[in-house]
């Protein structure tokens, strides 16, 4: 027993906890060691993003791999020189400004041959006035600020009556500037909400310092496993979004359970076992379920969905690691001075207990009503997620760049002189046993198409292909319906094996593969995170309760990004240059993130309700003490995600944009509709059926050793 009472904590956590309070000083230098070590091999030698999205056996792979075996010199990257001249471009000062932009681009080590427009009549556009130019690349691995040199020529030649625009992949991410400040700003924000949420700059503090340096190891870590896990560029931004997130936050949880301790008059040691053996065992169950819902996305069966699963589990581990680890030897130097250097409160903690809590006064109203207040928030939530029946999926592309970027120049001058169409061309290809003449004629027939290329044979001779323009855009819905009617009911009448390829097929077939595998992987995360809550609380009832209330507060999430991103409500606010589709691994990357976060708040509440109906045997009361001894911090730790998420809008990738502003949503709407009210509606109506366990009986209630007046 302690000198409080109660009795000494026990089993693997609360030894784990032990030890790294009392060996505070190894575990911190291991620490400090291990990341300096990590960091330096993994940012270092770690390996390269790969966005290279295609693959699998969908159409436009298959294309794609065609095209690559049998025209290598059109596999390659290029870009796209587009020619706006108000005065033509046979004005003799428009000619020579363009012909030493074209000269200067050929110039460049990076590029191969370039074409004049005026040497091939059919770049130019009627009227004379737009032209364009494609510039084959010479390396397929460039980085990707390679081109930078190259936008800088173009943007510099534009004026005078000249205005050009340099377009296509590359240039896209030369233009694109790096994430710059948003994680600082997170974590400034997140010190802030910790201050308030505990009045002391040591405890503050600790979460934070935790965070960074599981961050850090965490982000190095990733960078090491894309040699072995390839994963795309934003992937990074992802992991430390996420790591830094639940960083903060598991460390909240357990700093708060340590300062409740202190307050209960337990010396330093005992808090931070008894910390680490509750708190604690809730950061385990809680990052063991994100990290389960993230490796759900390897059933999408996609390579690199596989590597963000793996990079974001990985960050995730790290914080877990951290946070019974670090943080109780951090716990050993403060000691009682975790309370130091704190902002002056009006009430002492024994004043402060004396008064019923907000919390405990509105979960007294919830559970007076409770089939009211759960059709509300029901209702609440499904309006929010009527969107969603909406959603299109797509990838961003030049047409939703910022206005002011030489790509979007680009696209809007094509667009003018040859369609929008000429931005999303697709690509047919075949082996040479097959005719495309009557192919190329039936396209070119086809409503929805603006034009099409003459056949072109490979040097080889074994393969041929052509291309068609839309008559609408990348991102329009019609040229979705172009590509599926061409594909189901106009190239089966030709005869022939003929794939329809190209950028914009590919994304079509992409989103569309996400979209069929995602009602199995949502199954797969629900299955096996309820699982885990039914081992945690030991009762089906509530993991179900869990499993019903994520899924709607997902949908929520889901229906109010499709508002903004799609439809365009508050967009232009929250820095997206243009309503856009949704791009397409949003959504499979953001549920099981989703799921996973709240799952943490699950866990950490109905854990803390669980201890109480243990030790009473009373629901309604359970309930209300456990929401009031864990509102504050998790209204604080819900902050904090909503802080960090949100700092990554002022970054510049759109798509990290969407997910940010989508997960943002989604923890407030489950801090504050889902916690605060269905919760406990929802458990006050299932009464002893909360813990309800086939196979096991409902212990009999106790005495509660005080009244708790609801």
């Amino acid at each position: 027993m302690t000198a409080t009472g109660t009795p000494t904590p026990d089993g693997p956590l609360a030894r784990l906890g032990r030890l790294c309070f009392r060996r505070r000083r190894r575990v911190l230098l291991t620490w400090i060691v291990g990341v300096v070590a990590v960091a330096f091999l993994g940012f270092g030698y770690g390996a390269p993003a790969d966005d290279d999205f295609s693959g699998g056996d969908s159409d436009s792979a298959r294309a794609q791999q065609l095209i690559e075996q049998h025209f290598p010199q059109q596999s390659g990257d290029t870009l796209t020189l587009a020619i706006k001249a108000d005065r033509g471009i046979d004005d003799p000062a428009a000619r020579r400004k363009i012909e030493q932009v074209v000269a200067d681009l050929a110039e460049s080590d990076l590029t191969g041959p370039v074409t004049s427009p005026y040497d091939d009549e059919t770049l130019v556009a009627k009227g004379r006035h737009i032209a364009r130019t494609t510039i084959p690349l010479t390396d397929k691995d460039l980085e990707k600020t390679a081109a930078k040199p190259l936008v800088a020529t173009v943007k510099e030649a534009s004026g005078d009556g000249v205005t050009l625009g340099l377009g296509g992949y590359m240039a896209e991410k030369a233009e694109t500037p790096p994430q710059g400040p948003a994680e600082s700003v997170g974590i400034l924000a997140a010190a802030v909400i910790l201050f308030i949420a505990f009045g002391s700059l040591v405890a503050m503090g600790l979460p934070i310092v935790t965070a960074i340096l599981a961050l850090v190891a965490g982000l190095a870590l990733i960078k090491l496993v894309g040699h072995i896990v390839p994963a795309p560029g934003f992937t990074t931004i992802f992991g430390a979004m996420i790591g830094l997130g639940v960083g903060i936050d598991y460390a909240l949880f357990i700093v708060t359970r340590y300062k409740d301790g202190l307050s209960k008059g337990e010396d330093p040691e005992t808090a931070t076992v008894h910390s680490i053996a509750t708190a604690g065992r809730a950061v385990l169950f809680a990052g063991v379920t994100v990290v389960i819902a993230l490796m759900g996305l390897t059933v999408m069966g996609q390579r690199l969905m596989t590597g963000v699963a793996v990079a974001a589990s990985v960050a995730v581990l790290v914080t877990m690691i951290a946070a019974v680890t670090l943080l109780p030897a951090f716990l050993g130097f403060t000691g009682h001075r975790i309370n130091s250097l704190r902002l002056p409160r009006r009430r002492t903690p024994r004043e402060a207990r004396a008064t019923r809590t907000p919390a405990e006064r509105w979960a007294g109203v919830v559970q007076r009503r409770p089939l009211t207040a759960a059709l509300l928030a029901t209702a609440s939530l499904l309006t929010l997620a009527i969107p969603t029946l909406s959603m299109r999926l797509s990838q961003p592309d030049a047409s939703t760049q910022p206005h002011d970027r030489s790509s979007y120049i680009s696209y809007e001058i094509l667009a003018g002189g040859f369609g929008p169409g000429y931005g999303a061309p697709l690509i047919f290809a075949a082996e040479t046993d097959t005719d495309l003449a009557p192919v190329t004629a039936a396209v070119a027939a086809t409503k929805g198409v603006a034009y099409t290329t003459e056949p072109r044979t490979s040097d080889d001779g074994r393969a041929a292909t052509f291309t068609a323009f839309p008559t609408t855009g990348y991102q329009d819905e019609a040229t979705t319906d172009l590509v599926h009617h061409l594909r189901d009911d106009v190239l089966p009448r030709t005869g022939g094996t003929v794939l329809l390829g190209g950028p914009n097929a590919g994304t079509i077939d992409v989103s569309e593969d996400s979209a069929s595998r995602l009602p199995l992987m949502i199954a797969v995360v629900i299955a096996l995170s309820m699982i885990l809550m039914v081992l945690l609380v030991r009762s089906l009832t509530i993991a179900l309760q869990a499993a019903v209330m994520n899924i709607l507060s997902i949908g929520a999430a889901f229906g109010v990004v499709v508002a903004i991103v799609q439809w365009g409500w508050l967009g232009t606010a929250l820095g997206f240059p243009t309503s856009m589709p949704v791009t397409n691994w949003v959504p499979m990357t953001m549920f099981p993130v989703l799921f996973g976060l709240s799952m943490d708040y699950q866990v950490f509440l109905t854990s803390r309700i669980r201890e109480e109906y243990e030790r009473t045997g009373d629901t309604r009361g359970s309930v209300t003490r456990g929401l009031a001894g864990t509102a504050r911090v998790i209204t604080a730790a819900a902050a904090i995600m909503i802080a960090v998420f949100m700092t990554s809008v002022l970054g510049p990738d759109i798509a990290v944009k969407q997910a940010a502003v989508g997960m943002a949503i989604a923890v407030l709407i489950d801090a504050t509709i889902v916690r605060m009210v269905l919760m406990p509606a929802v458990m006050e109506l299932c009464g002893k059926a909360n813990w309800w366990l086939p196979g096991r009986r409902t212990p009999t209630p106790t005495p509660a050793p005080e009244k708790v007046s609801v």
